[in-house]
């Protein structure tokens, strides 16, 4: 049977396509809230982080109703480094909004989004999106988003997608170009046309798979998920099926339904439905709930394991426990192990040493976001510089390579692909954009991408794009240049003085102003060599009795390089560490002492 009344669809596509703005239209249309208008833009990324960074970075469940249809909604990531987020939650849906700029056309991360899509057999419909662009080019992005289905040997059925043109911030769609479009009328129409209604037989037993994980303050942990088979009510026993052959009882407490932006307390849930129960504390992402008399165990989610490590160890820099709230060894590991149960595409190995251990992800990107989650919750810790996670096969080392893909100016496309020769980069494709711009494919060594991004927008001016997405393990390239300058290191512990930084920033650049306090091993900038060099940041100017004509004459101070998180992680080398606190980030050598530092590196020679 089907239920008519359900929609369950996902929107998926590349990070900055316009998704969260689609939907906040899609409210505007439906008539969510009285005082939408107030509600700013993107009103799905309502975390700190999403809207500072401008991205989502978690996926969220919603609803609306249209002709008195409910339309479940799943708002995804767009970057490639929270894919894990979109693996997981397309389990939950019939259909996909599969929106692309009508510029910019298919990108990595549409690839990424698209192929897991098909691969579960679920029905597309494309958007494209920003159709109002003055660089639109709207024929060429469909006829290459087509090229993209076939290359991912999408079923006939999948390559007849429907196509709806529209301008998400305009709140304005439709079917055909030539037509005038006044709102989003014609998506709607298509979303109940052509997205499946749930089918379920009515005498099957009780099933869901669990797909997300939320937590209330008065009734605790709830699983987020969709009942594909049976009926469930608040009392039910249930059987809990979990990673391995586990199976424990449960019984559901609570049950909750999606409406507009808010969870709704229900008596009953029929299969088809996305829903939220309470009442098993330790349900996690990937379990299955069944009927205990006709148990049906459901297939566990398949997550791409991840690519990118990180040592995460206690702070025992002489600054360590100053500014954070939480500094022990057990409060990092509590926290990392709150993370687990709700990101199932991070992996921690624990190691033999109670102060540090390590933690793995999907990119460079979602490490720095747990990084940074972690210090504004008042964690002060210290991490490692980034390494690739490496495999064997037979007597070859393999490394996960990226697709990356470049918007480069014209005058700048030279040396930007002479930077990615040198990371052990292969260009596979260049398209002439029709104007300035030149777009570069790249197949590259994820490793090769580590510092890469500041590099490139340092040569383009900042008038390059970016964007890449996981490819998969090749055969390891070969040794990769890392950073190529030297550091100014720290000989002295104080506090920075106008003096002495006026006569080392001729030596190079500095992270620190005058009034920092640092400490022995701090790195306090980088030198235009390629070796490191201690200095006395410190160093103050000698009173004397004798009057100097030019005494009163300031010295010139150069404005210090400031950066961020992800520009510390990509800047560290094999032998510095990243110190993170909630109020500071600090680069510091692993071995502060400066006689320490030296015998260490012979012996390692």
């Amino acid at each position: 049977m089907h239920r008519k009344d359900i929609r369950n669809v996902a929107i998926i596509a590349h990070v900055d396509h316009g998704k969260t703005t689609l939907v906040d239209a899609m409210m505007r249309q439906c008539k969510l809230f009285r005082n939408i208008d107030q509600m700013g833009d993107c009103i799905l990324d309502s975390g700190d982080l999403e809207r500072e960074r401008g991205i989502t970075i978690v996926s969220k469940n919603m609803s609306l109703v249209w002709k008195g249809v409910k339309i479940n909604i799943v708002d995804t990531p767009g970057h490639s480094d929270f894919g894990g987020e979109v693996e997981r939650v397309l389990r939950m849906v019939d259909g996909v909004l599969l929106l692309i700029d009508a510029s910019e056309g298919p990108m990595p991360q549409t690839r990424f989004v698209l192929k897991k899509a098909l691969e579960l057999d679920l029905r597309p419909i494309v958007v494209i999106n920003k159709i109002d662009r003055q660089d639109a080019r709207i024929q060429e992005v469909i006829n290459e988003t087509f090229d993209l289905f076939v290359e991912l040997e999408a079923s006939e059925e999948q390559l007849d997608f429907p196509v709806v043109y529209a301008s998400g911030r305009e709140g304005k769609a439709a079917l055909d170009l030539d037509s005038p479009t006044q709102d989003l009328i014609p998506l709607f129409q298509t979303i109940l046309k052509k997205v499946p209604s749930p089918d379920y037989d009515r005498k099957s037993p009780m099933s869901a798979l669990v797909t997300n994980i939320a937590h209330d303050d008065y009734i605790g942990r709830l699983g987020i998920g969709r009942l594909f088979g049976g009926r469930i009510e608040p009392g039910d026993k249930v059987v809990v099926f979990s990673e391995g052959d586990k199976q424990a009882p449960g019984q559901i407490q609570k049950l909750f339904v999606f409406e507009g932006l808010e969870r709704k307390e229900t008596m009953a849930v029929e299969a088809g439905e996305i829903f939220a129960f309470a009442g098993i504390p330790s349900i996690t992402i990937g379990d299955s709930i069944g009927d205990p008399e006709r148990p049906i165990r459901l297939d566990l989610l398949f997550i791409e394991p991840p690519t990118v490590s990180m040592m995460f160890m206690v702070n025992n820099s002489p600054f360590g426990g100053r500014e954070g709230k939480y500094v022990t060894s057990s409060k990092l590991r509590e926290r990392v192990q709150k993370e687990l149960r709700t990101n199932v595409s991070i992996a921690v190995e624990w190691n033999d040493s109670p102060d540090r251990f390590t933690v793995a992800g999907r990119g460079e990107l979602q490490l720095a976001v747990l990084i940074e989650q972690m210090r504004r919750e008042g964690y002060e810790f210290q991490v490692s510089m980034p390494q690739v996670i490496t495999r064997r096969e037979g007597d070859n080392v393999l490394e996960p390579y990226e697709t990356l893909v470049l918007d480069v100016p014209k005058e700048n496309a030279g040396t930007v692909i002479s930077m990615l020769g040198e990371r052990r980069g292969l260009m596979q494709r260049m398209i002439d954009l029709k104007g300035t711009y030149l777009r570069l494919t790249f197949t590259v060594p994820l490793r090769g991408l580590f510092g890469f991004r500041s590099e490139f927008l340092s040569q383009t001016k900042g008038n390059g794009v970016m964007a890449h997405t996981y490819l998969g393990y090749r055969e390891w390239a070969g040794k990769i240049a890392g950073r190529r300058n030297g550091v100014l290191v720290s000989d002295r512990t104080g506090i920075v003085a106008t003096y002495a930084v006026a006569n080392i920033q001729d030596r190079g650049r500095l992270f620190v102003s005058p009034g920092d306090k640092v400490y022995v091993g701090q790195i306090v900038g980088e030198t235009m060599r390629d070796e490191d060099l201690k200095v006395n940041p410190t160093k103050e100017k000698h009173l004397t009795n004798m009057r100097s004509s030019t005494s009163d004459i300031a010295a010139k101070i150069d404005v210090p390089v400031k950066m961020a998180l992800d520009q510390f992680m990509d800047y560290i080398n094999d032998d510095e560490l990243l110190e993170v606190t909630p109020q500071s980030l600090r680069m510091r050598k692993k071995i502060l002492d400066f006689k320490e530092r030296k015998r260490a590196g012979r012996n390692a020679a």
